[in-house]
């Protein structure tokens, strides 16, 4: 595909083209999982990789192929391969690179998936694991030039939204010698490219903003061709295979990628400037934001700031277990970047995983609702929102 091509365009058309078949608009479910072969010799040239084709439905599948072709082109890669979850793309990757004896330098508002990883697996591999405050590039930068085998980021953060600035990170990363992997599932490739900012990987939970329908499970990892073969590699051994069908539903879904992400960005920057009103709500979290501590940076990296937020609120958990079942226009439920709002506080979201300890010394009070801004209509959602705050009982505002 020509590289002037816009971003909606390649949403809609990246990727497809080779897969279609029997003058077919639309990419077929594949669900074989094996791939027949007279010839002999033909059959083994594509089993050691020296021939396009497939095998057997756990190390590749047309469909799937098509939708990791369409991702590596949104993100301006050279290769990509898919995964069963998110998780597995991180998990997988993680294992792929580390070894014990190794060291990652990481922050701590990762997800609470990830930060499990860093804080319970890692360690058990002998794999020394530094984390360091978010935001914080000068502490970063010191730990990584104390030598590190992979800089892991996720920027923005989930759920607290946070910024790295991902260029300066990459410089300090490559001096060092380590492997730069960006977690860009917030972003997505619509808002942010990391790997034009100068990282090696980039990972995304295909099940959030890339489907968009809630309906399909999936992660991909895009980047340098060498480095993706050794994850897939990995990957294709331990088994964390793409569904066929969660990959023709994530296809699906991307299409309208650019209009659902710009519509999103929209509505979660009114959403938040609206609840900077709301006496009751202590904090708004959103790089949109000019109060954001870094905005500057965000507004450098990223083309638009994102469909999520999230705020904290006075009176924490009871204030919680009274506004959100107020809400009509948003489900109560552990997912996010979906056409419709989503919301929910990080104790059962983002870092159920995680003691009500460990997510304070992440910075994340009980009383934080994670908002995932839909495609609604913007006066709908701030209705909502003002019709729960009202609902509040008058006991939460005395008591605050």
């Amino acid at each position: 595909m020509k590289k002037d091509i816009r971003m909606g365009t390649k949403a809609i058309w990246a990727g497809e083209k080779e897969q279609l078949a029997f003058g077919a608009t639309q990419v077929p479910v594949v669900h074989s999982v094996s791939y027949g072969y007279e010839d002999m010799d033909e059959w083994y040239e594509v089993a050691v990789g020296n021939k396009k084709g497939h095998i057997y439905g756990r190390n590749t599948n047309p469909t799937v192929e098509a939708f990791e072709n369409k991702v590596r082109i949104l993100e301006g890669a050279e290769h990509a391969t898919a995964f069963s979850t998110g998780m597995a793309a991180i998990s997988n990757t993680l294992g792929t690179f580390l070894f014990p004896g190794d060291r990652i330098v990481s922050i701590k508002d990762t997800y609470g998936g990830t930060n499990k990883i860093f804080t319970e697996f890692l360690p058990q591999l002998n794999i020394d694991v530094v984390l360091c405050d978010t935001g914080d590039h000068e502490a970063i930068e010191a730990e990584v030039a104390k030598g590190c085998k992979v800089l892991y980021l996720e920027t923005p953060t989930n759920p607290t939204v946070k910024i790295t600035d991902i260029a300066r990170m990459a410089r300090a990363g490559k001096k060092a010698g380590a492997l730069v992997i960006v977690d860009n599932t917030f972003a997505t490739p619509i808002n942010q490219n990391p790997l034009a900012l100068g990282v090696d990987l980039v990972l995304h939970s295909a099940t959030k903003f890339l489907g968009g329908h809630a309906d399909a499970l999936g992660g991909v990892l895009v980047g340098a061709k060498e480095l993706v073969e050794k994850v897939y590699h990995y990957r294709e051994i331990n088994g964390a295979t793409m569904d066929p069908m969660s990959a023709y539903l994530l296809l699906r879904g991307m299409k309208t990628l650019k209009l659902r992400v710009e519509r999103q960005n929209e509505n979660a920057m009114k959403v938040a400037e609206y609840l900077q009103s709301v006496d009751i709500v202590d904090d708004v979290f959103y790089p949109g934001l000019e109060t954001h501590p870094h905005h500057d940076i965000a507004k450098e990296q990223m083309s638009g700031f994102g469909g999520m937020l999230s705020f904290s609120v006075k009176g924490g958990v009871d204030t919680v277990r009274h506004l959100l079942p107020k809400l009509e226009f948003a489900n109560r439920a552990a997912n996010l970047g979906s056409v419709e709002t989503i919301v929910g506080p990080s104790r059962t979201t983002s870092h159920v995983e995680c003691t009500p300890e460990e997510r304070a010394a992440m910075g994340i009070p009980e009383g934080l609702i994670r908002y995932s801004a839909g495609i609604e209509d913007i006066e709908d959602l701030i209705g909502d929102l003002e019709q729960a705050f009202q609902s509040l009982p008058k006991e939460i505002f005395t008591s605050v």
